[in-house]
């Protein structure tokens, strides 16, 4: 059986670190940060944590609910593809910051781009 991509990457303490580091990115952009002013933020880097744990092939603990449905509020409040796209580069420079190998960081990327439609309601 193959390894997964939540193995290659460094399993649960990587996720952990990715995550928390993501935020603080997120967080500190005041193009995107609004957008959790209402966020219980202890909560939310929860739930990521476990939907990416399962994203990437993990044990999969996950019972958030849909992309669609979590984001239509924040469609509502002006979320559009300039917002998916700060939140993607603040993924990606987490990655790299991190120094997780580009093939992986490709694989990540990929998943993250896969909820797009989802995340904007398209």
């Amino acid at each position: 059986m193959s390894e997964s991509l939540f193995d290659k990457i460094g399993g649960e303490g990587a996720v952990d670190a990715a995550v928390d580091i993501f935020y603080r990115k997120v967080l500190n952009d005041d193009s995107i940060a609004h957008f959790f002013d209402d966020t219980d933020m202890d909560g939310q880097i929860a739930k990521q944590k476990s939907f990416l744990t399962m994203a990437f092939g993990g044990p999969n603990e996950y019972t958030g609910t849909d992309m669609r449905k979590a984001h239509a509020p924040l469609v509502e409040k002006g979320l559009n593809e300039s917002h998916f796209g700060a939140v993607a580069g603040h993924l990606q420079a987490t990655l790299q910051e991190l120094g997780v190998p580009e093939e992986l960081t490709n694989e990540v990327m990929a998943i993250a781009g896969s909820t797009h439609d989802d995340v904007l309601g398209l």
